[in-house]
């Protein structure tokens, strides 16, 4: 495995340990980790702090051709808001831990010339599943229904 997706799923279950939704994500530049997270609407009361956003976040503010050179892990297909920050700082590429939980806006990602890649994971897979069936009232809280 990718040690990248690797460390996305680390941070899939750091959330889900500290009693959160087990989504991870990582911001890759030039071979390097330069922002990781995980989804903490639960753990901070937030409802913004996606996987993805929680990674943009800890990388801190960078110059614009950082993240035009930078590549994205996460282990669940970006819902609307975390593409919006895809597409808004130029992100060309996003590695999918999986997308059969939960398809995000990749079509209009790649309709904006995003790369992506599904690698389906099943450890990502797993632990959506396992969070879904002991937390469903949580997870349709997260996705809107």
């Amino acid at each position: 495995m990718d040690s990248h997706m690797y460390a996305a799923i680390e941070e899939a279950r750091s959330g889900l340990a500290e009693g959160g939704i087990p989504i991870g994500s990582v911001l890759v530049h030039q071979g390097k980790i330069i922002g990781r997270g995980h989804n903490r609407r639960v753990q901070s009361g937030s409802s913004v702090l996606h996987g993805e956003m929680d990674a943009l976040e800890n990388a801190g503010r960078q110059p614009a051709k950082v993240y035009r050179e930078s590549v994205l892990y996460t282990t669940l297909s970006p819902c609307s808001m975390c593409s919006g920050a895809i597409l808004l700082y130029g992100i060309p590429s996003v590695i999918i831990g999986e997308n059969r939980t939960f398809l995000g806006e990749e079509e209009l990602l790649r309709s904006r010339g995003v790369q992506l890649t599904v690698v389906d994971d099943p450890q990502c897979k797993t632990l959506m599943d396992e969070f879904i069936a002991a937390h469903p009232q949580l997870w349709n809280e997260d996705i809107g229904e």
